[in-house]
């Protein structure tokens, strides 16, 4: 994503997969892709198909036609996840023969399209890493004429735990919060901001790391209604029990775990406050759990309390 324009500017490619997990890079990628084909007669040369409309052989027939009055016809594919490997084959064959004038952008959520990454050019729409993002938003801020300081937009992402898609949403009621002060404050971003659950959980699992019990029933008293909250914290402690016993990198680590490099440098930072010992008893424990809520020996609303008091104490 990041060198998607310099890439634009040098060649337009025929088609673009888009794959991550932030809403907003892939709308903002679609975007840049869109400007640089110059569409004016939107109703003729813009189409777009989801899983309602779509269809291989719909798809397929869309890319032949040929543009009228403009140099390019876009097509946007949009989280299609009704789609087999068949199919997947045969709309590789039709990018082969397409017109040089057809331009296809696919939004990829699910990794439905990865057999075809190498006919593609790929833009990756993962998270963006902390820096990167607050720049985006000091400029995002900078069109409404506001400004944000740096405690405040460390936390805004901290509690949209890194997605720019939600961010960018709260930026439109912290600029309402004060209309007479271009400055949003840390103060306003907790105030206004409701947390990411999975923000929520790294806080409730510091809380357990250091012991402090007062903390760690709050938080949880506030997640206990949350759906599938258990789950979350049963995945962040099986991520930190893997990273104490990997030898991997920090990188490998995230491509293993399918998280952010950023990520792993906080999950290991949170693991200092617990020895291995404890971290396997604690993956025991999740195991027994998950049974008994299988088997029907606990209910999950009972068993998330349940685990929080058991790690307090392990």
């Amino acid at each position: 994503m990041k060198t998607l324009k310099a890439r634009l500017n040098k060649q337009l490619k025929n088609v673009y997969l888009l794959q991550g997990d932030d809403l907003f890079l892939f709308d903002k990628a679609f975007a840049m892709v869109k400007n640089a084909c110059h569409i004016s007669m939107e109703e003729f040369n813009l189409v777009k198909f989801d899983d309602d409309n779509f269809s291989c052989d719909r798809f397929l027939d869309a890319t032949e036609v040929l543009p009228l009055i403009d140099q390019k016809r876009l097509i946007l594919l949009k989280n299609i996840t009704k789609v087999t490997t068949v199919e997947l084959k045969k709309i590789g064959a039709g990018f082969e023969q397409m017109p040089k004038s057809t331009v296809v952008v696919i939004y990829d959520f699910e990794n439905k399209f990865g057999l075809l990454k190498e006919q593609c050019e790929f833009v990756d729409c993962r998270r963006f890493d902390q820096k990167m993002a607050q720049a985006v938003l000091v400029n995002e801020l900078a069109k409404r004429g506001k400004q944000i300081t740096q405690e405040a937009v460390s936390a805004l992402l901290e509690y949209c735990n890194g997605f720019l898609t939600k961010a960018i949403n709260e930026l439109d009621k912290l600029c309402f919060v004060d209309l007479e002060n271009p400055l949003i404050t840390k103060n306003m971003v907790e105030k206004c901001v409701s947390k990411e659950n999975e923000f929520a959980v790294f806080e409730l699992t510091q809380a357990l790391g250091e012991r402090n019990v007062d903390r760690a029933v709050q938080l949880a008293s506030l997640l206990a209604k949350e759906q599938g909250i258990i789950s979350l914290v049963a995945n962040h402690f099986r991520r930190m029990f893997f990273i104490s016993i990997s030898q991997q990198s920090d990188q490998e680590l995230a491509q293993s775990l399918g998280i952010k490099e950023y990520a792993v440098k906080k999950i290991r930072q949170q693991q200092q406050n617990f020895s291995k010992m404890q971290l396997k008893k604690i993956f025991n424990l999740l195991e027994e759990i998950d049974y008994k809520i299988k088997s029907g020996q606990m209910l999950s609303e009972n068993a998330f309390n349940f685990l929080v008091m058991k790690i307090l104490f392990i």
